[in-house]
């Protein structure tokens, strides 16, 4: 019962209201297959025994009306028995047949709304949320785990439902027929079950795990080594790599397997148990009428109806067994979804502006489960237009404050505020309208310079001539129209891997430029550029601080803070000095870096 709330719970309201209707038609489904079950009865009965329509009291009033259909004698009457029960089995299976599709629409359209709440539920998440999370077990967890939660869950749950239907049905028209016999032959069959079931439902939980554990390994395998790739080929790791993902997914395929074998092995010894059974009803029957013709339309129900029990019996065996083996997924995604906090996004707020400053009060921060204090009560003015430098050595808090600037990261303690006013989750949208930002590593899709310029911009929305005056004063123009084949619509590989660290580099400052922000934030972005390269593209950055526009250094080399306004120097969370280029550099004699 616990499976099927989190099943439930893993859908929303509209696919809970498909899935009702769903369950409607497969009742009806059911009562049409009890209804074909039944029909052979009357057939059988008339065709073994053409005098019954004289003794059976429900026979003889269905022959007397069928004189108004034409009928004329017994000969005719079983013709049109047959039709009858020709025409109700084929009318069933077409329902079935819409039924099936409107089940498998069903399953299909749950794996993409689960996927696209997963996806859009990590999306929305605080940046800091990322940060203790791996994007190789998020990725597993859209991509893998959701479609198994189908497989394993909601597609076994709808044949659960419909099966189950379907024998509570067939067995009820077997009472009527014969309690005594259809009460032992039930019991049989449902006992062997039960007692298979729950010998092996320990072994399928561990299945289960082993599964989720496996599929993780392989994810991360495969993420670390595509991710690496030039690391594993200069180090010659390939075999390394394939091991490394290579064991995990043999366990996996195992797991996989043995799961699937433990929900059909029932079936065959059942139907060996079905095919005797058989064998000794007709025995039964024989001793019980003495007769076999008298025998043969009972004896064809309970065929007919086995023919339909013991694959029913067999998919609710396989349900419950598919359950337990997708238990750790599900409970791993029931998980994730319920505890996903809320989107704090409001709509359309418009752009907060910068055009006084940017002031940090009193900031206090510190990593989720870690000990050390990262800000220890900062406090930094930054006037609008200025250019402005941090420096420090690696762990001193830089690019912690320029997170906290972004709004990705929000302060425990202290403010931020622009012009007076304080960003919080509620707004922190429409301050990061007014920002660029260019990281050190630079994010690049598999696609055309123009494309990853305009990043996130659809493809037919893109102002080709913000693109190309964003290149320009990253210094990327020449380059993109001299050297590359198709010019901004060149492919530039998967992570930029056909261009160089600093054409990558340029590409992420015209990213940034392109929507014309008022703060521009450069986190060590021109540190993998050479010292010519650099001059030039800080050269057209010193001159963009001269417009109407914000900047924000972070940086080892002096040079690439040399024409800022003010430079805050940090250590260990804290601003032990600032003032102007000239000033840190009489404060810090021998300095040659930053680092």
């Amino acid at each position: 019962m616990e499976t099927f709330k989190k099943l439930l719970f893993l859908l929303n309201s509209n696919e809970r209201k498909r899935l009702v209707l769903l369950l409607i038609m497969i009742t009806i489904g059911a009562l049409l297959d009890m209804i074909g079950v039944a029909s052979i009865l009357p057939f059988m009965a008339v065709l073994t025994n053409p005098s019954i329509v004289d003794t059976n009291l429900a026979l003889n009033i269905l022959y007397q009306a069928s004189y108004n259909f034409g009928v004329e004698n017994i000969q005719q009457f079983l013709f049109a028995l047959g039709v009858l029960v020709f025409v109700t089995l084929v009318i069933t299976l077409i329902f079935k047949a819409f039924t099936f599709y409107a089940q498998i629409r069903f399953i299909q359209m749950c794996e993409y709304g689960i996927a696209k709440r997963l996806v859009e539920g990590y999306l929305k998440q605080a940046y800091s949320w990322f940060l203790s999370r791996n994007s190789a077990e998020l990725g597993k967890n859209i991509l893998s785990e959701v479609g198994a939660i189908i497989g394993y869950g909601i597609n076994p749950f709808l044949g659960f439902v419909s099966k189950g239907l379907v024998a509570i049905a067939i067995i009820s028209l077997l009472i009527i027929a014969d309690p005594k016999l259809t009460l032992i032959v039930g019991s049989s069959l449902g006992i062997s079950y039960v007692i298979i079931f729950y010998s092996i439902r320990n072994y399928l939980k561990k299945l289960g795990k082993v599964r989720f554990k496996k599929n993780q390994l392989r994810f991360s395998a495969i993420s670390e080594a595509f991710g690496a790739a030039k690391e594993v080929k200069v180090g010659g790791l390939e075999q390394v790599y394939i091991k490394r993902f290579s064991d995990p997914a043999h366990s996996f395929a195992e797991a996989q397997a043995s799961s699937s074998t433990i929900a059909q092995l029932p079936r065959f010894f059942l139907e060996a148990i079905g095919f005797g059974g058989i064998i000794l009803l007709i025995l039964y029957m024989m001793t019980k009428t003495g007769n076999f013709n008298n025998a043969l339309p009972i004896i064809s129900l309970y065929v007919f109806a086995g023919y339909r029990l013991l694959p029913a019996l067999q998919v609710l065996y396989s349900s419950f067994a598919q359950f337990t083996f997708v238990g750790p997924a599900l409970d791993k995604l029931y998980y994730d979804i319920k505890n996903l906090e809320p989107s704090h996004e409001n709509q359309d707020q418009g752009v907060i502006s910068l055009n006084e400053n940017i002031t940090l009060k009193n900031i206090h921060y510190n990593y989720p489960n870690s000990s050390r204090i990262t800000l220890n009560d900062i406090s930094i003015n930054i006037p609008a237009k200025s250019t402005v430098g941090l420096v420090g050595a690696t762990g001193s808090g830089k690019t912690t404050i320029v997170d906290i600037i972004l709004g990705l990261l929000e302060a425990q303690k202290g403010t931020l505020e622009i012009d007076g006013k304080v960003i919080t989750k509620q707004n922190s949208r429409s301050w990061q309208k007014s920002i660029g930002y260019v990281p050190q590593f630079i994010y690049l899709s598999d696609d055309s310079v123009t494309n990853n310029i305009a990043f996130g911009v659809e493809t037919k929305c893109i102002d080709q001539k913000a693109v190309e005056k964003a290149a320009k004063i990253a210094n990327l123009h020449n380059f993109v129209i001299e050297e590359l084949p198709k010019q901004y619509q060149t492919t530039i590989g998967e992570r930029g891997v056909r261009l160089s660290g600093g054409q990558r580099q340029r590409i992420g400052i015209a990213r940034a430029l392109y929507h014309n922000p008022k703060l521009l934030i450069l986190d060590e972005a021109t540190s993998s550029l050479d010292n010519q390269t650099e001059e030039v593209v800080m050269e057209a950055v010193n001159n963009l601080g001269k417009k109407d526009i914000t900047i924000i250094l972070i940086a080892h080399r002096l040079n690439t803070v040399k024409n800022c306004d003010v430079i805050f120097k940090l250590q260990k969370g804290q601003v032990i000095d600032q003032g102007s280029f000239d000033k840190i550099i009489t404060s810090n004699k021998n300095l040659s870096s930053f680092s």
